[in-house]
């Protein structure tokens, strides 16, 4: 590929990638990396960088097959999510390996899906890695709710519809649902809930307790931008029977909000375009 720059000489894309790399991952190091919400074309270039220089990469569960093909062969990968059926990782032996590795000289990844600051644990991460003078760099990913409102056809924000937009999780670390819902019922918003499906019942009848009318605009996405990717269209009072009825299981992200009935222009393959190229 060429690039010219105001009619001058052309110049290959790959120079310019090498013209703008940043320092690579020192010995030592830790990346917290944003895995985005899936497609593998939506990772950022540093993040693709870090991977390939990375010795270990420690991944979530929900990090996509297409992603961790650009980790090399030679570097060590460790499956540091849930799964069903396995030993699950607490997040201090998460941090104790991420300081462990790093302590040892190597250069580690620690790939997160969506962003490592948006409901991540990466913050707890950082805080754990700083004090023992490991140092760490983040590298921001596509947060879901901007993922699924790029794939979806809804914005996340309108000058008519949504002026303010609020990301909160519905899945607290004492695993209630206490969040404040008269914040959240606020007329001219849209919000974003991550890890709430286990919660929707307390989520739709608070939220209509609140003051938020029970015909408002909702989506149920589950691994959007990926091949798997699902909508369903709701409303707030219909979405714990929704998910019932379609059986939705975690991961799924809840947006609730009039910004959501612009998706009915979206062309209507265009929710599904995933699958449609996955069977294609």
């Amino acid at each position: 590929m060429m690039i010219s720059h105001d009619g001058g000489s052309a110049i290959s894309g790959d120079l310019l990638l090498r013209l703008h790399a940043s320092a690579p991952l020192p010995p030592g190091g830790v990346a917290l990396i944003g895995a985005g919400p899936g497609d593998p074309e939506l990772l950022t270039l540093r993040a693709l960088r870090r991977l390939q220089q990375a010795d270990v990469v420690l991944h979530d569960n929900l990090v996509s097959p297409a992603i961790l093909d650009f980790v090399p062969p030679r570097t060590e990968r460790i499956n540091v999510g849930k799964r069903p059926g396995h030993h699950s990782w607490t997040q201090q032996a998460i941090c104790q390996c991420l300081a462990d590795k790093a302590l040892s000289g190597l250069r580690v990844a620690r790939l997160k899906g969506g962003d490592p600051f948006v409901f991540g644990r990466g913050g707890e991460e950082m805080q754990a890695l700083l004090p023992l003078g490991i140092s760490v760099e983040v590298v921001p990913g596509i947060t879901t709710a901007l993922g699924a409102a790029a794939a979806l056809g809804f914005p996340l924000t309108h000058r008519d519809f949504a002026q303010s937009c609020v990301f909160v999780t519905g899945h607290l670390k004492d695993h209630s649902v206490r969040l404040n819902w008269p914040a959240l019922a606020q007329p001219q918003q849209t919000v974003a809930i991550y890890m709430g499906v286990t919660g929707l019942e307390a989520i739709a009848r608070e939220l209509q307790a609140a003051g938020l009318a029970a015909a408002t605009p909702a989506a149920l996405v589950h691994r959007v931008t990926c091949p798997q990717q699902q909508v369903w269209f709701s409303t707030l009072a219909d979405l714990p029977e929704t998910a019932r009825r379609h059986a939705v299981k975690p991961p799924a992200l809840l947006v609730i909000g009039e910004v959501v009935r612009l998706a009915a222009q979206w062309p209507a393959e265009q929710h599904q375009k995933k699958e449609q190229i996955q069977r294609a």
